[in-house]
């Protein structure tokens, strides 16, 4: 998958480095804030952060079979250097030579994928995740439109099919897409979640 010559590799970095700085943004008094995720807090929501970046690290070194590595951290005590250690050993893996080639085990799937497939997948949830932080702390999201453009079109390619879709799986149901939505507005609608309730633009 590439976009004006950026490899999906460099896409996810881009995604988690948004991540990761819209993380650290966070003061002690936000970590109990409610996020767009239903439900969970943000140190929640920072914990299943970190534990998808463990798996997908897992996955790109053949290991994503072991459930193990996909578990949320038992201390979450400092969340944002939690989730930076983790972002930093998934940066590494998918960096690692023919990782794009590799099969990944995603049990959360039930199935196995072509690494650059995953790595989409991972690409996506982070564009999403790191839209959640910034809009439970009710700052910007900084991603170029290359990005969300490409964000769009993985977001298109993600199953909508009601079985798979609400408590318990990544997405919640998609929902209507209005005629104007921007790149960010469509994808984000289309993976459940309601950005004119979260006070967040893009760039």
């Amino acid at each position: 998958m590439n976009a004006s010559g950026t490899d999906i590799v460099e896409l996810d970095r881009i995604a988690v480095y948004e991540a990761l700085r819209v993380v650290e943004l966070a003061q002690e008094e936000d970590w109990e804030r409610d996020t767009p995720c239903a439900g969970w807090d943000l140190r929640r929501l920072v914990a299943h952060m970190a534990a998808q970046h463990h798996g997908f690290a897992a996955a790109a070194r053949g290991a994503g079979r072991d459930r193990a590595y996909w578990r949320e951290p038992e201390d979450m005590g400092e969340p944002a250097r939690t989730h930076r250690a983790a972002a930093t050993a998934v940066l590494a893996a998918f960096a690692e030579p023919g990782a794009t080639e590799r099969e990944f085990a995603l049990p959360e799937l039930g199935a196995s994928f072509p690494g650059r497939t995953a790595i989409g997948f991972h690409f996506i949830d982070y564009v999403v995740h790191a839209w959640d932080v910034a809009a439970t702390l009710g700052t910007a999201l900084d991603l170029s439109d290359d990005v969300l453009d490409i964000a769009l079109v993985v977001a298109r390619l993600v199953p909508a099919d009601p079985a798979g879709r609400g408590p318990g799986f990544a997405f919640a149901p998609a929902l209507d897409v209005p005629q104007d939505a921007g790149p960010l507005d469509e994808a984000l609608r289309l993976l459940g979640r309601t950005p004119e309730h979260w006070p967040v633009k893009s760039r």
